[in-house]
């Protein structure tokens, strides 16, 4: 098991900012956790950091690339597994967002509307220079997405449960299912069971 050092909150994301703020040139960062750990706000916490520091930064909520109702709730509305492999469309966070911002310095902020079930009808937006991309949201590693930065907040089973809205209770198994079974190891893994004390084990 890594060893973790406790770490004051601001200290972390002072700490993922330090580390993304030497990414050279555009740069992308995932922030991976369960929405009961609030990767967004993380990510925006860092970005701001950032930001102070003069250098360009932009959040993306993985929720703004999910697939159509249609798709999501094809099966079961309360399924796991579909939670876990066909809610989000990882394909196009690569093709709108990774691939976009290094190829051209452009990306599409969200796709489609969760709430609504419709288009984002977000308009493509030009990157400043030497911009620093977050993408927050869960279960982001092993994708194939080509990250130059990761950063997973871990929970346990048990904070997963607690702290978990009750109508998203069903994607709990679906969560523990993927801290299982994916072997992509984040560039900077943090004990986040308790968000007010974190521990960081930094690779």
């Amino acid at each position: 098991m890594p060893d973790f050092t406790a770490l004051a909150p601001d200290a972390l994301l002072e700490l993922i900012a330090e580390r993304a703020g030497a990414l050279p040139g555009y740069a992308v960062v995932a922030v991976d956790g369960a929405d009961a750990a609030e990767p967004l706000r993380v990510a925006s916490g860092v970005a701001d950091v950032l930001r102070t520091r003069g250098r360009p930064a932009e959040v993306i909520s993985l929720h703004d690339f999910v697939r159509p109702a249609s798709v999501r709730l094809e099966y079961d509305r309360d399924s796991e597994f579909t939670y876990r492999t066909g809610w989000f469309d990882y394909a196009a966070v690569n093709r709108e967002v990774v691939k976009s911002l290094r190829d051209s310095g452009r990306f599409l902020p969200a796709l489609w509307n969760e709430r609504t079930d419709r288009s984002a009808r977000a308009r493509i937006r030009d990157a400043a220079g030497s911009t620093v991309l977050f993408v927050a949201g869960p279960m982001l590693l092993g994708r194939g997405l080509d990250f130059d930065l990761t950063v997973f907040l871990r929970m346990s089973e048990g904070a997963l449960r607690r702290r978990t809205d009750p109508e998203q209770a069903f994607t709990v198994d679906g969560l523990v299912e993927y801290q299982r079974e994916h072997t992509e190891r984040p560039d900077i893994l943090v004990a986040w069971d308790h968000p007010d004390r974190p521990a960081v084990h930094a690779g």
